[in-house]
């Protein structure tokens, strides 16, 4: 990615952290880059309306301009436009966080999270990606959708990490559970990518890329509504993908 575009983003995303006012010697200190370099992206910014200077040496901050642009794009995206509603009603019905993915190579990003009214529940953001291959149903959903050859090559030089008692760590083992989570049109995590958690994910294609759904929460309300959940993940996707065959 070239630096000037990675160190506009990271600005951006300062402002969402520190949510406060910035100076030019607080941007670089922050980011540690220099305060030249500061400088070019925080003008080219403030040119284009998307910072403003409070005062002199007050420090910068973004307008809303950045807001009303993400909210048109939203508004207009195709994907969300055929998954948001189907999954909100996922969501409602269960009551557990909902997530879209996007796969991209070996790395899906969410584009969609739906969280429920529970104050105990699973999160993730929106441009988060999936944490782990090994150890998600997220991530065995994506790697079940490769074909033979690329699952192999994924396995040659796969690190399959412990993050707790439960990570199949095995990469027999780790096939043989894909195989199964292709076979039965789902995939599952329990427990395998943090203690207390399971998640469910199933996958379906449009345009030739490949989409990942996944109902994730605690463990205990999970298993009490596993099958409803596996019921409702499945239908979503087979419901997606004949959205979009017949779009």
């Amino acid at each position: 990615m070239s630096k000037i575009v990675d160190r506009t983003l990271d600005l951006l995303e300062l402002f969402g952290q520190e949510r406060r006012p910035l100076t030019l010697s607080d941007t670089a200190r922050l980011l540690k880059i220099p305060v030249s370099s500061c400088h070019d992206v925080v003008q080219a910014l403030q040119a284009r309306g998307y910072l403003y200077e409070l005062a002199p040496r007050a420090g910068y901050y973004p307008t809303s301009r950045l807001l009303r642009l993400g909210k048109e794009i939203s508004e207009h995206d195709p994907v969300a436009a055929r998954a948001e509603i189907v999954l909100r009603s996922m969501r409602d019905s269960l009551d557990e966080t909902v997530l879209l993915a996007k796969v991209n190579g070996l790395q899906a990003t969410y584009l969609i999270v739906f969280e429920p009214t529970q104050p105990l529940r699973f999160l993730a953001k929106v441009g988060d990606n999936v944490r782990t291959l090994h150890a998600t149903s997220g991530g065995k959903a994506l790697l079940g959708s490769l074909d033979d050859h690329g699952l192999t090559d994924y396995l040659r030089t796969a690190r399959l990490t412990a993050m707790t008692a439960r990570t199949i760590t095995s990469k027999s083992e780790l096939r043989a559970d894909i195989e199964r989570g292709r076979q039965r049109g789902w995939h599952e995590n329990n427990q395998e990518s943090l203690e207390g958690v399971t998640t469910l994910s199933a996958s379906f294609r449009w345009n030739a890329s490949v989409y990942i759904v996944t109902v994730a929460g605690p463990t205990p309300r999970m298993t009490e509504r596993f099958d409803k959940a596996v019921g409702m993940l499945t239908h979503v996707c087979t419901m997606l993908e004949m959205r979009a065959d017949a779009a």
